[in-house]
């Protein structure tokens, strides 16, 4: 898989995709952001979630619906080869307000959808791990 090349446009494009999937009732749209066999991490020391069923279903299960009030901003930090790495502010409205900074580290396949995500979210009451 050493031959993938992706670029930052291609990048930018997914993540607009992969905000549209979360905003659209069910799950079908993962298929044209996800491979078949897709591996989806929630944190560094996550489990990962393996294939495309699964993730639908992890999908449904951690979102409140299609509809939950959010604003979602990435920038890209890196991209190279299959792989790059953007940092992504999330912040959820009513009726539960809060918020995420997450990195994420993806890896895609010779069609442009993600084959490995992993996600690294913190949240503001998150204890920072390096302080005593």
């Amino acid at each position: 898989m050493d031959d993938v090349r992706i670029d930052r446009a291609a990048v930018d494009d997914w993540m607009e995709a992969y905000e549209q999937a979360w905003r659209t009732p069910g799950t079908d749209a993962l298929a044209s952001i996800f491979t078949d066999d897709a591996r989806y991490s929630q944190g560094p020391f996550v489990e990962p979630v393996l294939g495309l069923p699964a993730i639908g279903r992890m999908w449904e299960a951690t979102r409140e619906g299609a509809a939950e009030p959010f604003t979602m901003n990435s920038s890209i930090v890196a991209v190279e080869g299959d792989t790059a790495v953007v940092r992504v502010s999330v912040h959820y409205a009513e009726p539960s307000p809060h918020e995420y900074r997450d990195l994420w580290v993806m890896r895609f396949a010779p069609d442009g959808r993600c084959r490995e995500y992993e996600e690294w979210p913190f949240a503001p009451e998150q204890r920072n791990t390096m302080s005593s």
